[in-house]
């Protein structure tokens, strides 16, 4: 019996840590939808590597991240966003975040527009707090183009 309850609150932590990344992310996520990359950046270690569909190469470290996000920064326009089947896995020191996000952005324009994603964020433990060391974005579907004939 002291084992099935053991089991039954080791499921409880695990839920509870699940939750809190994910409520981790949405509030990356607000923050983003606001203009602010501040805050993915505090999130991010130090080695964080990234990819984006906007990049040609991987971006290393936080002051790579710094660098990139700044002309950004300010500019960006969420309304809303969906966050589809967050699921966590973790082992040991170690968790992967990956879902699916819709959002729902405003050009500044005045033009909306619909942007589907694919992400994986790849956590390490740093003492008792949790950083996020690879974060990678994609298009869900993304439009491929057919290779002209040589």
């Amino acid at each position: 019996m002291a084992m099935l309850a053991l089991a039954g609150m080791t499921r409880l932590a695990a839920a509870a840590f699940d939750d809190a990344l994910i409520a981790q992310e949405r509030s990356a996520l607000d923050r983003w939808g606001k203009g602010d990359p501040g805050g993915y950046l505090s999130m991010y270690d130090p080695g964080i590597t990234y990819f984006d569909p906007a990049r040609e190469t991987r971006a290393d470290g936080l002051p790579a991240m710094e660098v990139y996000y700044a002309p950004i920064a300010g500019k960006i326009k969420v309304v809303k966003y969906e966050m589809i089947a967050p699921k966590v896995q973790r082992r040991g020191g170690m968790a992967v975040l990956s879902y699916q996000l819709i959002s729902h952005g405003v050009l500044a324009s005045g033009k909306p527009y619909t942007v589907r994603w694919n992400s994986t964020k790849v956590y390490a433990r740093s003492g008792k707090n949790w950083k996020l060391i690879h974060d990678h974005w994609s298009y869900i579907k993304p439009e491929l183009k057919t290779p002209s004939p040589e």
